[in-house]
């Protein structure tokens, strides 16, 4: 594989901690392909049958009830991967995984990532520390919900998609925050709105800018920096399968920091 490919690779956060070796094993089983805003990449209750690595997209996981109203636990980037039931002896999720913001990712069979996860080697050990920086997420954002506003709420979620992102803007519509949030969509137009009048956004016709993330950070609750130091304390960055000179590169122009 050249180069390019291997760099491409290495936009997701877990993949590019690999070793050569562990990489090489999987190399082959990653097909490249497109989400778009909208896809259902599984559905609670149902088989899995393939595993995604978000390079640029982002991917909500949430639970839905019966009723068909939904509220979402986490969010999925660069720094992860979609379906971690199957690493768990589960045969289907017990999540709907939807992306929320279109890009790209690699996609790998459910058997071939079982396989090398089977051989406790280092891929296994990179699986089961995300696992647990998921489970903070989830714990987080149900505290989140129940205790702080929606503002706050709001300014988690666009620094938890930022951190996934390799720009400040996000493609978001007021109605998909709302449902990701459980809220009232009135409820996130008044929040966008003060953020807006504030400065520290810009929204129109579902596209947000964030121009002021110091600004956003300091207006967010707590739950975000628990997330963030979770994730940057089991997920450290160690870019082992990029070659050297690549790899110091890439981290001189900040496309390797960690979430």
């Amino acid at each position: 594989m050249e180069i390019r490919s291997i760099t491409e690779i290495c936009q997701n956060h877990l993949l590019a901690s690999l070793s050569s070796p562990a990489m090489q094993r999987l190399q082959s089983a990653l097909v490249p392909c497109c989400l778009s805003a909208g896809k259902v990449l599984a559905e609670s209750g149902k088989p899995v049958h393939n595993i995604y690595f978000p390079l640029d997209a982002v991917v909500s996981l949430s639970y839905v009830t019966a009723a068909g109203s939904s509220a979402e636990i986490s969010l999925v980037g660069n720094e992860g991967v979609v379906g971690i039931g199957q690493f768990l002896g589960g045969d289907s999720s017990h999540t709907t995984s939807v992306v929320e913001i279109g890009g790209n990712a690699l996609r790998i069979s459910s058997h071939a990532a079982n396989v090398e996860f089977a051989r406790r080697t280092e891929f296994m050990v990179v699986i089961l520390r995300y696992i647990q920086v998921l489970m903070t997420q989830m714990a987080q954002t149900a505290a989140c919900n129940r205790h702080h506003r929606v503002q706050q709420q709001l300014c988690r979620l666009l620094l938890l998609s930022l951190d996934r992102l390799p720009s400040n803007d996000l493609r978001l519509t007021q109605e998909t925050i709302a449902n990701m949030l459980g809220v009232r969509r009135e409820g996130v137009t008044e929040a966008a709105g003060k953020l807006q009048n504030l400065g520290v956004i810009e929204y129109s016709r579902g596209h947000i800018r964030v121009l002021n993330r110091q600004r956003l950070e300091h207006l967010s609750c707590e739950c975000y920096q628990v997330v963030k130091r979770e994730t940057d304390r089991l997920l450290p960055l160690n870019c082992g399968y990029l070659p050297q000179a690549d790899r110091s590169s890439r981290r001189q122009s900040g496309l390797l920091q960690m979430a």
